[in-house]
């Protein structure tokens, strides 16, 4: 690597602009001086350089939430309605997994209601409620959620 003095205070003027080793092989092959990417690594680090590494992105943090619990809050329920049972989710898993699912368990909602639930071998998540057509509350699916990983994550899945 017999590079001139000028050519060696480039290659110091490029890192500290923060070009990639990639790119000041490119430039000095511009200026006629032909390397490999293992000799230009070798050069910045004969010149006590380091490349600068880029800034990450800024994230603006979301405002911070509450963290979810996993009972559900005791509110008077509406009349003509069933009282929750217990007012919480509560998931299980099955002994033997269902034929053709990875997991596969009970979860009985906060209303009572109870569905069988399965991982697919894809990852997919479903839940097939005993009573057709029943759909949870979407608080009571946050839960479930949670309390779904909490009970794999028990199991090392």
């Amino acid at each position: 690597m017999n590079l001139t003095e000028e050519q060696r205070q480039r290659v110091t003027e490029w890192i500290l602009e923060g070009a990639k080793l990639a790119e000041i092989q490119k430039r000095l092959l511009e200026l006629g001086v032909k390397l490999t990417y293992m000799e230009v690594r070798f050069l910045v680090d004969d010149l006590k350089l380091t490349p600068k590494d880029p800034e990450p992105p800024k994230v603006v943090a979301p405002p911070a939430a509450a963290p979810a619990k996993l009972t559900a809050e005791k509110t008077p329920a509406p009349e003509g309605t069933l009282p929750a049972a217990g007012g919480q989710v509560s998931v299980s898993v099955d002994q033997l997994t269902k034929p053709g699912t990875m997991i596969s368990g009970k979860v009985t909602f906060s209303d009572g209601q109870i569905a069988d639930w399965y991982l697919d071998q894809t990852g997919r998540l479903g839940v097939v409620p005993a009573q057709q057509g029943y759909k949870p509350s979407p608080a009571d699916v946050q839960q479930f959620q949670i309390a779904l990983q909490q009970e794999v994550a028990k199991l090392g899945y």
